[in-house]
């Protein structure tokens, strides 16, 4: 009898740490960028992303990121810019539609409310490992997603040679999501 409660016991322990599926919500979501540029600072959005995640903050190590963003999507508020920011020596929308990020790992941290997210950033094809706090703070059926990090753009190909353009972009993610 006690071996069986304990199988009981276990069984669901397991079953409550197991990471959940959640999708992307398409409203009140922001993958946005700044960068300086004749050190005036420029920002801009990405509109159109989708991906899967698999969270669990009781199981961090079964928790998984996978990111895909439109490189057509971009929005600077500024129509030729975006013309020009979608062209070869920048994003390269015709032969790179999509920016895509995959954690290979997510870690607590030190600071409350705070974790760890690792990963592969992929921009036209060229791959570069990212690191970032972020906090996940639940919603009803979800989560929203918060975190910032830094890339330097010649990593990536973007922007070619530019020496009026900072090398450092700021990248701000505010992203909510549903379960299933």
């Amino acid at each position: 009898m006690k071996f069986f409660l304990f199988t009981i016991l276990s069984f669901l322990a397991i079953n409550g740490l197991q990471a959940q599926n959640y999708s992307i919500q398409n409203t009140n979501n922001a993958v946005k960028f700044k960068i300086k540029n004749l050190g005036i600072w420029v920002s801009g959005v990405f509109g159109e992303y989708s991906g899967a995640i698999v969270f669990s903050p009781e199981n961090l190590p079964a928790s998984k990121f996978s990111v895909q963003i439109k490189t057509s999507s971009i929005n600077t508020g500024i129509e030729l810019r975006d013309d020009h920011l979608k062209k070869e020596e920048y994003f390269d929308e015709k032969n790179y539609p999509i920016i895509s990020f995959v954690s290979t790992k997510v870690t607590p941290s030190n600071k409350k409310g705070t974790l760890y997210m690792f990963g592969k950033l992929n921009v036209k094809g060229k791959e570069v490992d990212i690191s970032f706090p972020f906090s996940a703070l639940p919603q009803e059926n979800g989560y929203r997603f918060q975190g910032q990090f830094k890339v330097n753009r010649r990593d990536l190909g973007v922007g070619g040679s530019s020496v009026t353009m900072s090398d450092e972009v700021t990248v701000l993610l505010d992203v909510y999501t549903q379960k299933g």
